[in-house]
């Protein structure tokens, strides 16, 4: 194109410019391939997506792309037609160099060389008959780009861009200058001529592979539907329901699609922009979608709403080596230049090229309002025949799973980010399975969505295949891992919120991952897991979301194992079992209650476990972890139900080297006894004769008591419901730990009442807020807000989008009182009956509500901080303890017919539940004396001297003298501690 002197448009604009450039017919390149098939499925054929998708696979997956025209009667109304969209709404555009898609040097070479100037003609359209470079001096930085790609182009509205699209092809086709006749109703007319698809294919293909001419285009491609609106009418549109609602619901609607039942997709939880939610493309004359394949190798459906022809090219998925083999031999110096450049979508290689290195290519021409579907790993490019619009999206019926999973091992080979979790689909579509083959076995429901669920499960289904082959790569990449891994159970949050994925790979790690106690935040796929760092492998852990046996039972139960099906029914779903209850005895819920551990041969000999009660190191050789048998998994979160073993992890999610945690468990052949050994100092030892309970049946709970044998070690019991019973206890609102969190020092992360962990986070029941007469799961949360300290989370697990926050505990869960009496009220005046009363806010103490009255966390809790570093909590509790010290100290115990039996040298009292003889009761030197000489020698030490004897005084004494000593010391760190804080100004008066 010439800039137009006379034009009033701005310089930037595409009708400042003239097309020079003209189209050759004599030089055509037009490629002979065979034409993809065309389906045209009835009215009721059409009604179900995935199913009609399904019926045609067989035919249409060889030829890798094919066109699907819906019924006549299919004509959904397209709200960007609208006046106010078609235009006011402005979208971005790409310029495309058309002759340069297949013949161009790499950038490298082009720095050295740049293009001839032509009597200042414009590059779009510009005459080139002569070669397109020549030597010449270096570009300037600002003329040279790294990578060849598309540049950015301007704004356009669509109408806008229909007129620029129109324009451009009647100067480049010369059809302002041509009519051809035609008869209609009888009459011979003159109408204006328009090249033919083919015509326009030619000439096409003699600009990429005969590039004499310089030719742009603008493609408005990849745009977001949520910006400038959806070709598919919405509910939310300005359309009205009796005009739209059919196609708003409809299965065909590009919004709908991805997430439709069968789809696997709609276990995404996130609206991934063009995977999920679709993408528009706005094209003119010779606009280009190069060759590629759809991430993850999905299936992609794309529905042209109005315009111009579009031709596709498609080569099936079973030949997607080949095409990448035809294009490195025909582009070495692109590819040697950039390995992954079919990934950036900018390259074209002619069929007719393709189709001579015996890779098969199909055509297709698709028409307005006729969709064209795409199979996985299935190469597809093509172009624009003129103005059109067009929209795209994934979706992935359960077939594709096995596609899939060679997409993320592909990915992982060439260190490539992916965009979906596999693993999340592949198990969140096998629960799915299960729930219906549940209701199908059990329940008898025949019911559309289980009975296609039923048709993929089996030995030989594809769902069960595809799961199964996942397994058996998860046991193979375990039995490969570096000895003395540890293994722990993956917390069901793991990845919630954040993917995680591989440091060196990008592998998802959803289903397992491994990482070193050097960097908490650094994990690795099993593959990988040797390369995370150089430490000793006892630091190194391995989570599995799943043992090996529980992914056994999942396989089998996919299989239409009875026993397994139930085991996974109502242990992972929670399905009721035929008397309405919740299956408590099912094998994979003796799996879960029993985790165990054999020990293997390690340089050819038995690494036989002496265990006693005492504590059995992890870090020492001969007794690991974990030993190749994933049918025991150590769990990484919460206090789990054992038969013979207890398993109890404090903290091992958020483990560091001064307050981390490690969890053992032992074989029958060690007594039966599982021992957790807590690097600050706390064991806990469980015998074969107790049972744990787990929290939510309500009528036992587990506390810790002190043994007598250690200050500093507890054992696990299960007692009767205590005595200490609460409001929340009384009204049966029972508090269920699930992660103890991370100490904090500082003096927000405390009080005079409680330890607040950040990252702590517990389960308890109360009325729901939404439905008052029904009680619900919460989860109370602390999250760290900075310079605000701890900051509480009140959230309904059910509906999460109702959450309370705030810096109080207290206050949290009054805004939760308030909301539910909002609610219980506007219910009562609606006139509905058995609502629960109202309830004033001192009826709810936030603390009780979270946990921090309920002993066994408050146990736990204060293990975390064996160093007594919260000082404002330990020294209330001490000072409390100190007002009874003398008198503790002088009182004669009541004797039993037991305790007379023993010499009166020997009798023992209490002294903070501590045991002192009375020998050395008469040994104790004055308290006040005591304190008095202690204070003028501390005030001598600098704070790492007092450090030391603080650590020491923490130790394993047990006196009343180490007593005394352990609260002055207290009194005069907390002393120094707001001494130094004093010295410097609040965090918000910083610069």
């Amino acid at each position: 194109m010439q800039k137009n002197d006379n034009s009033l448009e701005p310089s930037g604009s595409p009708w400042s410019r003239k097309v020079l450039a003209r189209w050759s017919p004599t030089e055509a390149c037009r490629p002979i391939i065979e034409e993809a098939p065309v389906f045209y499925p009835t009215s009721e054929e059409f009604k179900d997506a995935l199913s009609y998708i399904e019926k045609i696979r067989p035919k249409a997956e060889p030829y890798g792309i094919c066109r699907i025209v819906p019924p006549p009667s299919w004509i959904p109304p397209c709200p960007l037609k609208d006046k106010t969209v078609w235009e006011h709404a402005k979208f971005s555009t790409r310029i495309q160099q058309v002759d340069l898609l297949q013949n161009r040097e790499p950038m490298k070479k082009k720095r050295g060389r740049k293009r001839k100037r032509r009597r200042g003609h414009s590059k779009m359209g510009a005459t080139r008959r002569q070669p397109s470079f020549e030597y010449s001096e270096p570009n300037t930085p600002s003329d040279t780009e790294e990578k060849f790609g598309f540049q950015t182009g301007p704004d356009l509205t669509l109408d806008e861009f229909e007129k620029f699209a129109s324009h451009f092809k009647e100067c480049y086709f010369g059809m302002k200058d041509k009519v051809e006749k035609t008869t209609i109703d009888v009459t011979e007319q003159n109408v204006r001529w328009e090249p033919s698809v083919e015509e326009i294919e030619g000439e096409y293909w003699r600009i990429v592979e005969q590039p004499m001419d310089e030719v742009e285009v603008y493609y408005g491609a990849d745009l977001e539907t949520g910006a400038i609106g959806s070709g598919f009418p919405k509910a939310s549109s300005f359309l009205s329901m009796d005009e739209s609602n059919d196609y708003v619901v409809s299965g065909w609607n590009l919004n709908n699609l991805p997430r439709l039942p069968g789809s696997i997709l709609c276990y995404e939880g996130c609206d991934i922009s063009g995977v999920l939610v679709p993408w528009l493309y706005v094209g003119m004359c010779f606009s280009t979608f190069c060759w590629h394949v759809e991430d993850h190798h999905l299936y992609s459906l794309n529905y042209l709403h109005w315009g111009d022809p579009k031709v596709w090219y498609g080569v099936p998925g079973s030949h997607a080596s080949d095409l990448e083999n035809a294009m490195r031999k025909h582009l070495p110096d692109l590819f040697r230049e950039q390995p992954d450049l079919l990934n950036e979508l900018v390259t074209q290689l002619s069929p007719s090229v393709l189709k001579s290195e015996g890779v098969p290519v199909f055509r297709a021409v698709q028409h307005a309002r006729e969709f064209v579907l795409t199979f996985p790993r299935a190469y597809h490019s093509g172009f624009n025949c003129g103005f059109n619009c067009a929209e795209a999206v994934n979706v992935a019926p359960v077939d594709w799973l096995d596609h899939g999973q060679s997409a993320v091992e592909l990915y992982s080979q060439q260190h490539r980010k992916t965009s979906l979790s596999h693993d999340k689909l592949l198990l969140g579509s096998a629960r799915e399975a299960i729930q219906a083959l549940w209701n199908l076995c059990f329940l008898k429901e025949e019911t559309a969505r289980n009975l296609r669920w039923n048709s993929v499960c089996g030995k030989d289904g594809i769902l069960t295949k595809a799961v199964k082959k996942r397994v058996l790569m998860e046991e193979e990449r375990i039995c490969q891992l570096p000895t003395h891994f540890q293994f722990l159970k993956m917390e069901t949050d793991f990845d919630l919120e954040n993917e995680r994925e591989c440091f060196s790979c990008f592998y998802d790690l959803h289903l397992s991952a491994a990482f070193c106690k050097c960097s908490p935040d650094k994990f690795a796929c099993l593959k990988h897991a040797h390369t995370m760092c150089s430490c000793d492998s006892g630091n190194r852990f391995a989570l599995l979301r799943y043992t090996a046996n529980e992914l056994k039972s999942l396989v089998e139960a996919l299989e239409m194992n009875l026993e397994a099906l139930k085991a996974w029914a109502s242990e992972e779903l929670k399905v009721a079992s035929l008397d309405g209850k919740f299956s408590s005895d099912s094998g994979l819920n003796q799996e879960r209650k029993v985790y165990e551990i054999s020990c293997v041969k390690q340089n050819e000999s038995s690494s036989y476990c002496p265990m006693t009660e005492d504590v059995c190191d992890i870090n020492t050789p001969g007794c690991p972890l974990y030993c190749r048998d994933t049918s025991g998994v150590a769990p990484s979160d919460t206090l789990q139900e054992t038969s013979n073993l207890c398993c109890f992890d404090l903290n091992l999610d958020n483990m560091s080297d001064d307050h981390g945690s490690s969890l053992q468990q032992i074989s029958d052949s060690c007594k039966n006894a599982a021992v957790l050994k807590v690097d600050i100092g706390v064991s806990i030892t469980m015998q074969e004769k107790d049972s744990i309970t787990v929290a939510e049946r309500g009528s036992e709970i587990m506390r810790l008591r002190h043994d007598s044998d250690s200050p500093a070690s507890h054992i696990l019991s299960c007692k009767n419901c205590p005595s200490y019973l609460n409001k929340v206890q009384e009204l049966g609102f029972c508090v269920h730990p699930i992660n103890y969190g991370t100490i904090v020092f500082g003096k927000l992360w405390c009080n005079k009442q409680a330890i607040f962990p950040k990252g702590f986070r517990s389960q308890v029941k109360f009325f729901n807020v939404v439905s008052p007469d029904k009680m619900s799961s919460y989860i109370c949360e602390i999250l760290d807000a900075g310079f605000l300290g701890p900051l509480f989370k009140v959230t309904l697990e059910e509906c999460p989008s109702e959450s309370f926050a705030n810096v109080s505990a207290q206050k949290c869960w009054e805004m939760v009182l308030q909301k539910l009496n909002q609610e219980i009220t506007r219910q009562m005046n609606a006139g509905k009956q058995a609502l629960p009363p109202l309830r004033p806010p001192e009826n709810i103490n936030g603390l009780e509500m979270f946990g921090f009255r309920t002993p066994l966390i408050i146990q736990a809790i204060e293990a975390l901080d064996a160093n007594h570093q919260c000082l404002e909590y330990w020294y209330h509790k001490l000072s409390l303890k100190e007002e009874h010290l003398i008198n503790d100290i002088t009182q004669v115990p009541m004797s039993s017919s037991h305790e007379n039996s023993q010499l009166v040298g020997e009798t023992r009292t209490k002294t903070f539940g501590f045991n002192v003889t009375k020998q050395e009761q008469d040994d104790l030197v004055p308290v006040e004396e005591l304190k008095s000489v202690l204070k003028g020698l501390l005030k001598k030490a600098n704070p790492e001297e007092l450090k030391t004897m603080h650590s020491i005084l923490c130790s394993k004494t047990t006196s009343s003298e180490w007593r005394a000593a352990l609260v002055t010391l207290t009194e005069e760190m907390e002393s120094l501690v707001d001494k130094e804080e004093n010295k410097q100004p609040p965090p918000f008066f910083l610069s």
